[in-house]
């Protein structure tokens, strides 16, 4: 029924919310993670700083010269877990910014750019690494061919998680653990794997026929992707929601605030909030 439909594509946002403008003071935003308060911190990469945008509303810098990062997520002990594409490593970032290289390169060859990162609730950290050229670079082409999502356990070496892909982007996991969504936005596809009691990935499946730059999943399970502003699917790949977002590209998306109830989204020089019926969970 078309009011029925319209009652579901309406329940995900709160009753009368808009998007709000919070700041477009940057070159171009990306990365939002909430750390276990709310706050949530994103990247200006062009400006090469991570902001912090409070859950007291207040917007600052929170570190500067951060190797360009770009995706972020928070592990479990509260470290900030960075795609630093300036070195192409993997960073963590502590509370008081001690920063950590976590990975420096694959079997002595450089990354093509860690992209976006997600960290399982066993510490787990998994990252997509596609290749897109910086003009900050001095090579011209990548020493790894193939563009893959890796993964990195604790005391363990790096190792490919999962491959055949164009060019992997976005990722984010449920929070029992259990699924990882890989977006191939080379392919404009996106997938869902089966996460195993060893880390590794199995059962590949497709999940939607649209890729995504940064994503993030919500308490009743939706998946929310990026590019032309957001668009939100059930876990079964049903859209039941899109959000425009007034920018020339919106690269990412997490939930944040005191309630976990306020969709942070990056969209170029912008950050925009919106305030939600649903949760973010980490």
């Amino acid at each position: 029924m078309p009011g029925q439909t319209q009652s579901i594509q309406n329940d995900i946002v709160a009753e009368g919310a808009t998007l709000r403008l919070i700041s477009n003071q940057f070159s171009f935003t990306e990365g939002p993670a909430a750390d276990a308060n709310g706050n949530v911190y994103f990247t200006d990469q062009p400006n090469d700083k991570i902001w912090k945008y409070g859950t007291d509303a207040k917007l600052s810098v929170f570190l500067q010269k951060t190797g360009r990062s770009n995706g972020m997520y928070f592990d479990p002990q509260g470290n900030l877990i960075t795609c630093a594409d300036e070195q192409n490593q993997l960073w963590s970032i502590s509370p008081d910014k001690k920063v950590t290289v976590l990975v420096n390169d694959f079997n002595g060859l450089k990354l093509n750019g860690p992209n976006d990162v997600w960290v399982h609730p066993n510490g787990t950290f998994y990252f997509t690494d596609p290749y897109y050229q910086r003009d900050y670079w001095e090579r011209k082409k990548p020493e790894i061919e193939t563009q893959r999502t890796y993964m990195l356990q604790k005391g363990l070496p790096l190792k490919i998680a999962a491959e055949n892909f164009k060019k992997p982007n976005g990722i984010i996991g449920t929070p029992d653990g259990k699924y990882l969504y890989i977006a191939d936005i080379g392919d404009n596809k996106t997938y869902r794997f089966n996460i195993e009691t060893d880390g590794s990935l199995t059962n590949r499946q497709l999940f939607v026929e649209q890729g995504s730059d940064g994503m993030t999943i919500d308490n009743r399970g939706n998946i929310y992707l990026t590019g032309d502003g957001v668009t939100v699917y059930n876990a079964e790949g049903k859209k039941i929601r899109h959000i425009p977002v007034p920018a020339g590209w919106t690269a990412n998306v997490c939930f944040g605030g005191k309630n976990k109830n306020q969709l942070f989204i990056t969209a170029s020089e912008n950050l925009y909030i919106l305030h939600m019926n649903v949760k973010g969970v980490h």
